[in-house]
């Protein structure tokens, strides 16, 4: 028995080791063409190794859009945050609620909060909803409030991770030692709830600093709130319609625009958009990893 628990070991770590560098061969490939020359990338191709080493793609960006992307960066970042810590605060109360067997209606509530990652509104009346109800349009507000609503799927994780990870007997125990449910909540549950939370707060902190639908549908004027991801994807639109027409302009300018870095350029706007991302990602792995792991138990 030992050894085939030996064997089967092996086999796990080399199929985990070949998913791994498969999964890890895409990024390299992006990094590597974003610091390759444009010219060596239209001529030889995409490679894991720089044919011909160039920053030009980077400088390009920041010296023709420097204070934008930088600006794009903060809003980015502050959305971020807000968006995390405001969809903590609303999905932990009634995460840890439905998790209480006497709560009541609780079988309804639970019903409800799963029939929203069934259906949806839909854009249209979603965006007739935010701009002529709620005024959001042209607001930082309409890139955080779309995304804050309650996500069913973070719900009912929270709510399983409540409901089979923490022992009843220690709610018990505080609650005969006078504590209120608030007080329980607070300072037993969450406390020791916290692989689900940074858990959920990773998912909620890539669902914000990935979106760009919400500012490419609710910013038309104010261009100055765009995040990064919205800014990069219109820096890319704006170069490619530049480029289509660089003959129907002429003259120097012509030269100009199909000089452009356009493929390495794509490449590393999307370095610049990932690279948040990666560099948090270790910090909050071991309790990623642990809260998806517990908190997917059925509850």
């Amino acid at each position: 028995m030992y050894k085939n628990d030996r064997i089967f070991n092996y086999i796990g770590h080399v199929l985990m080791l070949i998913v791994t560098v498969m999964t890890l061969l895409p990024f390299i490939l992006l990094i590597s063409s974003s610091f390759t020359d444009n010219d060596a990338i239209l001529r030889y191709g995409y490679g894991f190794i720089p044919s011909v080493f160039s920053t030009f793609a980077f400088e390009w960006l920041f010296i023709t859009n420097g204070e934008i992307i930088l600006r794009a960066y903060g809003i980015s970042f502050l959305l971020t945050i807000l968006g995390v810590i405001l969809s903590i605060v609303i999905t932990t109360p009634l995460a840890y609620g439905m998790a209480k067997q006497g709560l009541p209606l609780r079988k309804i509530i639970i019903m409800y909060v799963f029939l929203t990652m069934i259906f949806n509104g839909g854009l249209v009346p979603t965006y007739l909803n935010y701009t002529q109800v709620f005024g959001l349009k042209d607001t930082f507000w309409a890139l955080l409030i779309p995304n804050l609503l309650t996500n069913g799927f973070f719900v009912l994780l929270m709510k399983s991770y409540f409901a089979t990870s923490i022992p009843n007997e220690i709610l018990e125990a505080a609650s005969i030692d006078g504590a209120s449910e608030t007080r329980i909540m607070l300072q037993v549950a969450v406390p020791m709830a916290k692989p689900i939370i940074a858990t959920i707060a990773i998912f909620v902190a890539i669902n914000y600093w990935n979106d760009w639908l919400n500012g490419f549908v609710y910013l038309a004027r104010r261009t100055d709130l765009a995040s990064i991801q919205v800014l990069l994807n219109r820096i890319m639109q704006n170069v490619q319609v530049l480029q289509q027409n660089a003959a129907a302009i002429g003259g120097e300018a012509a030269v100009g625009l199909a000089q452009t870095p356009i493929v390495a350029v794509r490449m590393a706007m999307a370095v610049m958009g990932v690279l948040p991302i990666v560099l948090v990602y270790p910090f909050v792995q071991k309790n990623f990893v642990k809260g998806i792991t517990l908190g997917g138990v059925k509850g």
